[in-house]
């Protein structure tokens, strides 16, 4: 069980200060970090939980990775679904306890302020079309497991995967925040849409679509082309 709980706590931690980074601290007066901070949050959060728990569990954190390191053939089958449901229940824990942390201000309100939630067309921060979100999803995700099989690879240098892995997290914020606020992870996605309970809600679709297929292609662009593994 320890497997599941470290991916529990790892997906808590990075729902939790990656989207409590953007509900809380993201337009603070003055002091606001802004897209750059937002983005940074999220590669810490996997940075410092990939090397306090990713020995115990792998530190997937993520259902979009654990199917991608599933079809990279880097991960049993029957482990994925028991996976999955201690990340989205960590997301969800993690989004509960930032909700109850941000209604503690007068006048917060997580439907109108969209809850740190992912969205496509008028739910774009910049207003990017379905297709748009769609793609860029697809692409950014195959690129990270891209980047999480070669960090972790036998031939890779050992003890630094945790700083690719969360540096290209952060650049994939960088990049995508301004289109979709940034997936490629649906237990992330999930945890705040449930708390935004509207719109985000109705387009969580996506956010579990687009992860999950750029995951395999990734896991298997790497298999195939990079790996030399059959």
């Amino acid at each position: 069980m320890n497997k599941y709980f470290a991916e529990f706590f790892g997906t808590f931690w990075l729902v939790f200060g990656g989207c409590g980074s953007a509900v809380l601290a993201a337009a603070y007066p003055e002091l606001g970090i802004g897209f750059a901070g937002v983005a940074l949050a999220f590669g810490l959060t996997v940075l410092t939980m990939a090397y306090a728990v990713g020995h115990i569990s792998g530190g997937h954190f993520n259902p979009a990775v654990s199917v991608g390191l599933l079809v990279g053939g880097r991960f049993s089958a029957k482990e994925l679904l028991p996976y999955i449901i201690a990340q989205v229940v960590g997301a969800t824990a993690a989004a509960a306890v930032l909700y109850f942390v941000a209604t503690g201000k007068a006048g917060f309100d997580a439907a109108a302020s969209g809850f740190a939630s992912n969205g496509y067309a008028e739910h774009s921060p910049a207003q990017y079309s379905m297709g748009a979100a769609l793609v860029i999803e697809v692409v950014l995700t195959a690129f990270f497991l891209i980047i999480i099989m070669g960090a972790t690879d036998e031939r890779a240098p050992k003890g630094f995967a945790p700083i690719a892995i969360g540096l290209g997290l952060t650049l994939i914020h960088l990049i995508s925040i301004p289109v979709t606020n940034t997936s490629v992870n649906p237990a992330r996605s999930t945890g705040v849409a449930l708390f935004q309970g509207g719109w985000a809600i109705e387009q969580l679709w996506l956010f579990w679509l687009a992860p999950i297929v750029g995951a395999a292609i990734g896991g298997i662009i790497y298999r195939t082309l990079l790996s030399g593994q059959k």
